[in-house]
């Protein structure tokens, strides 16, 4: 489920500004704001704090070049690969 910052700080009571400053790290949470974040988005705090998604730029082009490979029959797939790639690289 995607939300936005502003309809998560409502649900949390707090001012967009305040929640921006806790996900950017420049205001610390209380452990009340903390546990209405954790339920309004559904989740737990280990999930929440979960780093192993975080991979370095290496990583995530190995990756990427696993699943282009995997695709080397499928010209399709391949052509909208490439599409979206030229679209990045021309934004």
């Amino acid at each position: 489920m995607q939300m936005t910052q502003e309809k998560l700080a409502e649900l949390v009571d707090i001012s967009p500004r305040n929640l921006s400053g806790i996900e950017k790290g420049t205001y610390f949470v209380k452990a009340e704001t903390l546990e209405k974040i954790i339920k309004a988005l559904n989740t737990s705090a280990e999930e929440l704090f979960a780093t192993e998604h975080i991979k370095t730029s290496d990583e995530l082009i190995s990756e990427i070049i696993e699943y282009v490979q995997s695709y080397k029959e499928e010209k399709s797939k391949l052509e909208y690969i490439y599409r979206m790639v030229k679209f990045l690289k021309d934004t």
